[in-house]
């Protein structure tokens, strides 16, 4: 427990640096960007160039680069993200109020992926060359293949609108509804997920089939222990070592094609939030959803570490 303690703190520790340089790569990038706060403040009023001037000068836009880098850096530590030009509310609010929503849709689309690749991995490993295999892998290969945002609008025309399952929009809060909250986030959740479980699916079949092959599974079954019994105490736990790993990045996936499925389907997420603060020239927002979306992916992939820490002895032990 003490190692994984240790070994927990050095990576926290190697995340400084790391999430100092996204900070870094966002604030140069919307610095050369052709978003002007100032002009996104007085957008529509006409002001004179002293107005402009003045603006900048309050609000530290003339300061030095290294200077306005520190200071937006310290103000991220308090939880500041600035200011929306447009609106003048507080940048952290408006975020704090899309992100639920867009943790929703990535988790759930998340948990679908997961289910779907394990069963379908599995079951083609088990029929290794047989019928079930060789559709799962056409259909695997088929989701590889097919962007999110195609499904999205084909399960719209024919599950929402044809066959009138699901909304083709729009979105219920859980609290007060459980139902309409599943019933428009499934169509969102299964155009985000199908594509990475087909990823997931190929993988996961591959990591079952070499564990298969491997001395211990044939001698456990010849000793008489039921082959559900070996596959699901031992071959799983050993073969998903590497699916576990390459999950994590697919959650990155996941954050971002959260974005535009937000918009095929007007849920009110981080991806509406960031695609309107776009149109309408609002850098703030756009820099704090960027910011909070990196750094998502960034601590769910040290969560992914740690669990592939506690799944791996030997990799606890190399690291200790």
């Amino acid at each position: 427990m003490i190692a994984i303690v240790r070994i927990v703190g050095r990576r926290i520790v190697l995340l400084v640096p790391l999430m100092l340089g996204i900070i870094l790569f966002v604030f140069v990038v919307m610095r050369f960007s052709d978003s002007d706060p100032a002009s996104a403040y007085f957008q529509g009023a006409n002001p004179t160039e002293q107005q402009l001037h003045d603006f900048r000068e309050r609000n530290g836009l003339l300061d030095p680069f290294p200077v306005r880098y520190f200071d937006f850096v310290g103000d991220l530590v308090r939880g500041d993200m600035g200011v929306s030009a447009l609106t003048r509310a507080p940048v952290v609010d408006q975020v704090t109020t899309a992100l639920p929503l867009t943790m929703q849709l990535t988790f759930l689309g998340l948990g679908i992926a997961v289910v779907l690749s394990l069963l379908g991995g599995v079951t083609a490993a088990i029929y290794r060359d047989r019928f079930p295999d060789q559709l799962i892998r056409v259909v695997s290969l088929t989701g590889v293949a097919a962007p999110g945002f195609w499904l999205a609008l084909l399960m719209i025309q024919y599950l929402a609108v044809d066959l009138g399952w699901f909304p083709t929009s729009g979105y219920v809060n859980p609290a007060d509804s459980f139902t309409g909250w599943l019933k428009t986030m499934t169509l969102p959740a299964l155009a985000l997920s199908l594509p990475v479980a087909a990823q997931l699916t190929r993988i996961v079949r591959t990591a079952v089939v070499e564990e298969l092959d491997k001395d211990y599974v044939r001698t456990a079954i010849g000793s008489g222990l039921p082959p559900v019994v070996v596959v699901g105490r031992n071959v799983l736990r050993n073969a998903l070592m590497n699916p576990l790993t390459v999950l994590g990045l697919r959650v990155g996936y996941l954050l971002g094609g959260a974005v535009v499925i937000e918009t095929i389907f007007n849920l009110p997420g981080m991806g509406k939030l960031m695609i309107d603060a776009v149109k309408n020239g609002d850098p703030a927002v756009v820099q704090g959803g960027v910011l909070t979306i990196a750094f998502g992916f960034v601590v769910v992939n040290l969560v992914i570490d740690i669990l592939y820490l506690l799944v791996n002895p030997r990799l606890r032990s190399a690291e200790a």
